[in-house]
């Protein structure tokens, strides 16, 4: 019995996603207490001044979002920058979020898929992976329908999707290794 070559390169593409979604999973559960999350039962000084309230473009680039060429990803704003490496925003558009959102951080695009059906049962196109958490694969996706609907709330998915054209734009951005910065 022979074996095709797209069927040897779809078993190793399975064994190295799985192997990345384990690795991932194991370095999540040795991340020490508290780092990420706000410390339960503490609050900011009482009569600490506060800053003004500085309206903000939403579209704008957030501070802090690092340097180079990067994704940056808010998860307050649902909405995300290509940045080139001048630090020129060469595309910026909003996404329906996960249902599972990944950790503020610095992380790079680890795997791709051209077209896949996504964990919700959706065809998706143009998946970039860059983190996973408890099992759940964060990456961004565009159905191929062109729907943008927000998740189911009781399934625990990892796809933040984006239009089709926002997808290609990300596509042909963000190539493996490409750092993504997740921000509030």
């Amino acid at each position: 019995m022979a074996v095709s070559s797209s069927g040897i390169v779809a078993g190793l593409t399975a064994a190295a996603l799985a192997t990345v979604g384990y690795l991932a999973h194991r370095a999540a559960e040795t991340v020490p207490a508290g780092l990420g999350r706000a410390q339960a039962g503490v609050s900011p000084a009482v009569g600490a001044p506060k800053a003004p309230q500085v309206k903000r473009d939403p579209a704008a680039l957030p501070p802090g979002s690092g340097k180079g060429a990067r994704v940056v990803y808010s998860l307050r704003g649902d909405r995300v920058w290509l940045v080139g490496g001048d630090e020129t925003v060469t595309r910026t558009f909003e996404v329906d979020p996960s249902v599972v959102d990944p950790a503020p951080g610095s992380y790079t695009v680890t795997s791709r898929s051209n077209a896949v059906t996504g964990s919700d049962g959706v065809p998706v196109e143009h998946v970039v992976r860059f983190t996973s958490v408890d099992g759940v694969v964060i990456g961004f996706s565009a159905a191929v329908d062109g729907s943008t609907a927000a998740p189911d709330p009781k399934v625990r998915t990892g796809g933040i999707r984006e239009s089709r054209a926002d997808g290609d734009a990300m596509w042909t951005f963000a190539t493996i290794g490409r750092k993504v910065v997740v921000v509030r």
